[in-house]
């Protein structure tokens, strides 16, 4: 296949992938602040379940990212995942997670067109983090006692 055809559609599986994390990033943080602002307990629980429902959805969102590489590292001309690595989706998942929050532990590493996924799925991890840091932040101002 023509090199640019197979960057044009790896860029195209890319943004797919990114814009399906965004979006249930943003359809998350919309129903927990409604999930919160009706709840009557305290503020301590309330934050509480602010922070589950985000790591909910961030674990979502890097098996997104877990389940791309699996497809990708076991179809043809995409590149592959080596290193301490078998193939399994668990690895992959282990890998996203790695990937996702930045953390790279080097024990596996991309090869050929993968490379580009790692990228970003790195950059966008730092963003949704971000996002639900920023979140939490107005949330605890919301329902946290003034001092």
């Amino acid at each position: 296949m023509n090199e640019h055809v197979v960057l044009i559609n790896v860029t195209v599986i890319n943004a797919l992938i990114v814009a399906a994390v965004v979006l249930i990033h943003h359809e998350s943080l919309i129903r927990l602040s409604g999930l919160l602002s009706s709840m009557r307990q305290s503020h301590h629980f309330r934050m509480i379940v602010a922070v589950f429902g985000i790591l909910v959805a961030h674990t979502v969102q890097v098996w997104i990212f877990a389940a791309a590489y699996y497809g990708l590292h076991h179809g043809e001309g995409w590149g592959e995942l080596v290193g301490n690595f078998s193939g399994s989706l668990l690895d992959c998942a282990y890998f996203s997670f790695t990937t996702f929050t930045t953390l790279g532990y080097g024990d596996i590493e991309a090869l050929g067109h993968l490379r580009y996924l790692t990228g970003i799925e790195a950059l966008t991890g730092l963003v949704l983090i971000t996002w639900s840091a920023s979140f939490l932040f107005v949330e605890m101002q919301r329902y946290w006692p003034t001092r």
